[in-house]
């Protein structure tokens, strides 16, 4: 599988945005998937993550209740709509697929070392 996040750009405090990763390969549905993102002079942080068929999210607790995951695995997509986006949300958004067995349902899905491929960021910038 090879992923390519896209969708990002400059939104002012308050707005919205839906970032996409494009999955390659027949085998999407095999994976979890994951959204993390590396602010100006931070590490990277996780973000959100989801389930092979859906069923199970996990969210930062900076996120919740702005962000939503989802998932196609018709059409090998992973997409983050986010609201009432902060100035503190800006950072480049990486999009990273994992094979580990019930990944979402442990409590290892935020940590990105449990996360066996990358994709390049895209980059969202939240004016205030």
């Amino acid at each position: 599988v090879q992923l390519q996040a896209s969708g990002g750009g400059l939104v002012q405090a308050g707005g919205s945005l839906r970032l996409s990763c494009a999955a390659s390969g027949r085998t999407f549905s095999d994976y979890a998937m994951g959204w993390f993102r590396q602010g100006p002079g931070k590490e990277r942080e996780f973000v959100v993550g989801i389930s092979r068929k859906g069923g199970s999210t996990g969210y930062a607790d900076s996120v919740k209740g702005r962000f939503t995951i989802s998932r196609d695995n018709v059409n090998n997509m992973v997409y983050l709509q986010m609201n009432s986006l902060k100035p503190e949300d800006t950072a480049v958004y990486y999009c990273a697929a994992s094979r580990r067995v019930g990944l979402i349902g442990s409590g290892r899905y935020s940590s990105p070392s449990e996360y066996d491929i990358w994709g390049l960021g895209t980059q969202v910038t939240v004016s205030s």
